[in-house]
């Protein structure tokens, strides 16, 4: 009897902790998602009744006029394309330049690849004002101000990328490679029809994460970029609120703050499987 006792206190204790922990999560959940919320539900109002006080927690007319008021105060279509065509090439390059980097990094043999991977290591130390400020500098000097090509190259490397698809490559036996080889496979081959297939959670990782970063990035395109044509998407809902949308117009300027963010959220939604994945495979071996 005094066993069942125990059991069942256990059984009551777990139930209690679950009920804790989940009452917990939903209160965070509410707290995280709240912002998004209000970020939607003020790209609906009308803005007289933003201007009411007190505001509440619905729409008592909800208006999609926001919407056509952000498409049409400014290029909005013009910056997003823009952002598009960035983020996809900067992405398709970031991707080419860290696989082979990653490759060379743990199969390949050369003199000092350590000491130059501790090297690449020591520049995640350096801020990145300093990068920031060294890469502009060479922009100007090379005439490449207000262009694609200036906005995209210096943004293609990036170290922890490599080390993290360095460290997926390492999980795959030194055997299988050996094996590739006796077979006459090139270093190429095995990389394009062994590694990479086998790192496909890990590359889509880093394609995802690269895309994100490439559509909130906002101080090197407002360096760089002068003119509107050149214009990311970052820079336009900055560019909005200083011609006053974002002064005279919050519920257009959420508007436009919505339809930057449902891109991302589709993304993610969609990969979210793949990245959970890429980042637990990766983490598996150090």
């Amino acid at each position: 009897m005094d066993v069942e006792k125990q059991i069942s206190s256990l059984r009551i204790r777990k139930i209690i902790t679950l009920i804790i922990i989940y009452i917990f999560l939903v209160i965070w959940g509410i707290f995280v998602l709240f912002p998004f919320f209000w970020m939607l539900l003020t790209s609906i109002r009308p803005l007289a009744e933003y201007n009411a006080f007190p505001i509440d927690l619905y729409s008592k007319a909800p208006t999609y006029e926001n919407y056509v008021t952000a498409f049409t105060a400014d290029n909005l279509l013009l910056y997003m394309s823009n952002t598009f065509m960035y983020a996809i090439l900067t992405t398709l390059i970031m991707v080419v330049v860290t696989t082979l980097a990653a490759f060379a990094f743990a199969r390949l043999k050369f003199k000092g690849k350590n000491l130059v991977f501790t090297i690449f290591l020591a520049m995640m130390m350096i801020p990145n004002e300093l990068v920031i400020i060294t890469n502009y500098y060479t922009v100007v000097n090379l005439n490449l101000r207000n262009s694609f090509v200036g906005l995209i190259m210096p943004t293609v490397l990036s170290v922890f990328y490599i080390y993290l698809l360095r460290q997926n490559f390492m999980q795959v036996p030194d055997s299988m490679y050996m094996a590739a080889k006796v077979d006459g496979t090139s270093d190429f081959g095995y990389l394009t029809k062994i590694l990479i297939p086998l790192s496909k959670p890990t590359i889509i990782t880093i394609t995802i994460l690269k895309l994100i970063e490439c559509w909130n990035t906002y101080v090197w395109p407002r360096l760089v970029s002068t003119k509107k044509e050149y214009y990311l998407i970052s820079n336009a809902i900055q560019e909005i609120r200083e011609n006053g949308m974002g002064r005279d117009n919050i519920p257009a300027m959420m508007a436009a703050v919505v339809c930057v963010s449902i891109p991302l959220i589709i993304l993610f939604i969609v990969f979210r499987k793949e990245i959970m994945s890429g980042v637990a495979k990766t983490g598996t071996k150090g």
